[in-house]
């Protein structure tokens, strides 16, 4: 007997990590599990050397894992835990290697130690600062890996939208959309036209209740926009989360909030105000002026001015072709340029601005419909109406980003029950659907080579609050970043599994969410 208490006391001695697991959301390329493990706790230094942005990335880190260890760690040489740049490595790839004594973190970029970081962040909030040694080698399988969040039809606060980045971070997310105009309202400061926000950004009263049923309004001004020091703020956070973010600027629909600042932009010329409901407004810029581009480049200065990003995203989605037929000057356009229709002159308002803002060092994102006319091949594709744009896009040569509506809306309902839910747009999306986008449907080989990436879409015409905004997100925001990180090993039943230990994060972190997927009750019809 006295045997086997002293084996078993050396056994616990050494921290052996018998039936230890390491689930981490998204799946890794290869995990390894050693003998032993490590203990971190607020007295346990991180190692960044010189580097500015290691440091910013380390005391990220420390802040979210304060409240599993006891305090914010703490900066020192030959600390426990070393991150260190490697430039042999992909630069978004990293390692980590966590023995008994120390842990290291190498990236092949400071980007790269940042996803490692957050890797170590769900093992250690998972094992209440007790982590299993181990040796992990990860990458992403695609480059782009988004997120897009709406404030148009409801606004988010600078600190709203810093959550959100957040969240994007913590599941190793890389793109930030921020869709900035809108019918319903005009989110950004532009200097030169200052009517956008003092007029723009505000509308009368919003709809209550769904828009195809309801003709009850609220009766209540709503409105908010970002200036222009707000956004420069939202760029500089993102970025120290290695977060890229993308404005768009919706043309030549969506556009009303536009007009109700600058009447002379529509083709009628007068009587427009902020759209207070929801749907497609036939009120859209026209292309038959000149002033209308004018005013589209003066505006697209200052965005880019504000956004580093190499992508603009532009819209060219839902933009009806009513007015344009019986605007002279859209039809004098048409015959000028030798257009054959409105689809074409569509496309001749998405050339002209893609060239002026590939002449200022910039690219275009568009929704799939700027497909409809032609579309130049230095055009991105963002696929919304399902896959097929994507796929007509890849087969075309054009760059594409997939966000189908069918795998990637997280305004669409989460259960097969939604009377139990917070009010959404429609549709039922749950995380096992979600999981199944494929990206490369329907595409050989070559094709395959143009497909970017994935987003997760967020529109909030029926999200008022920012609470409700996380219950959309999560959990089926994890499901999304499993695809864009981990396409080539995917495991529904795994991916499963290792939620239960991202939801521990998401309650350290004190992020609300929607717990249907994990009481398995997404999929199941329940009982009134």
């Amino acid at each position: 007997m006295k045997k086997v208490i002293l084996l078993l006391s050396v056994v616990l001695l050494s921290g052996a990590t018998f039936g230890a697991e390491v689930n981490i959301v998204p799946k890794p390329l290869s995990v390894t599990l050693r003998e032993g493990s490590f203990h971190v706790t607020s007295q346990t230094k991180i190692d960044f050397g010189k580097s500015a942005e290691l440091r910013r990335s380390a005391e990220i880190f420390a802040e979210a894992v304060a409240p599993v260890v006891g305090g914010v760690m703490k900066s020192g040489s030959q600390g426990a835990i070393s991150l260190t740049v490697d430039p042999s490595l992909e630069t978004e790839a990293y390692t980590l290697e966590v023995t008994p004594e120390r842990i290291a973190i190498r990236g092949g970029s400071a980007q790269g130690v940042f996803y490692g970081l957050q890797s170590l962040r769900q093992m250690i909030v998972d094992g209440q600062g007790t982590i299993p040694a181990v040796s992990i080698e990860d990458k992403p399988y695609f480059g782009y890996r988004g997120g897009m969040l709406d404030p148009c039809r409801h606004f988010w606060t600078v600190d709203e939208v810093k959550e959100y980045i957040d969240i994007l971070a913590m599941h190793k997310m890389n793109r930030f959309h921020w869709h900035l105009t809108e019918d319903q309202g005009w989110r950004i400061e532009i200097k030169r036209y200052p009517e956008l926000t003092r007029v723009g950004s505000i509308r009368k009263e919003t709809l209550v209740g769904q828009y195809m049923h309801s003709n009850e309004y609220d009766k209540t001004p709503y409105g908010g926009y970002y200036t222009q020091k707000e956004i420069r703020e939202v760029v500089k956070y993102a970025a120290e989360r290695f977060i890229t973010v993308i404005p768009e600027i919706e043309l030549p629909g969506h556009a009303v909030a536009a007009l109700a600042s600058y009447p002379w932009l529509g083709c009628r010329g007068e009587g427009y105000e902020v759209r207070t409901t929801w749907g497609i407004s036939s009120e859209v810029y026209c292309p038959g002026k000149e002033t209308t581009f004018e005013f589209l480049e003066n505006v697209l200065s200052e965005v880019i001015e504000l956004f580093p990003s190499k992508y603009i995203h532009i819209g060219g989605d839902e933009c009806p072709k009513e007015s344009w037929k019986s605007c002279p000057l859209c039809q004098q356009r048409i015959k000028d340029e030798g257009l054959k229709d409105e689809y074409e002159l569509q496309s001749y308002t998405i050339h002209r601005i893609e060239k002026w803002l590939r002449d200022h060092g910039r690219e275009i994102i568009g929704w799939d419909e700027i497909l409809e006319g032609g579309v130049s091949k230095t055009a991105t594709v963002m696929s919304w109406r399902g896959s097929s744009g994507g796929i007509a896009a890849a087969k075309a040569g054009n760059h594409v980003i997939m966000t189908p509506n069918t795998h990637c809306y997280l305004d669409y309902y989460q259960t097969s029950t939604p009377v139990y839910e917070p009010q959404g747009i429609g549709g039922f999306l749950p995380v096992s659907r979600v999981y199944a986008l494929d990206p490369y449907d329907h595409l050989n080989d070559t094709e395959r080579s143009y497909i970017l990436g994935v987003q997760a879409n967020l529109w909030t015409e029926y999200i008022a609050t920012f609470t409700h905004v996380k219950h959309m997100l999560l959990p089926r925001l994890a499901a999304v970043a499993e695809v864009g990180w981990s396409y080539d090993r995917k495991d529904f039943e795994d991916f499963r599994h290792r939620m239960k230990s991202l939801r521990k994060s998401y309650d350290a972190a004190g992020i609300n969410y929607a717990t249907y997927f994990f009481d398995n009750l997404d999929e199941v019809k329940q009982e009134k």
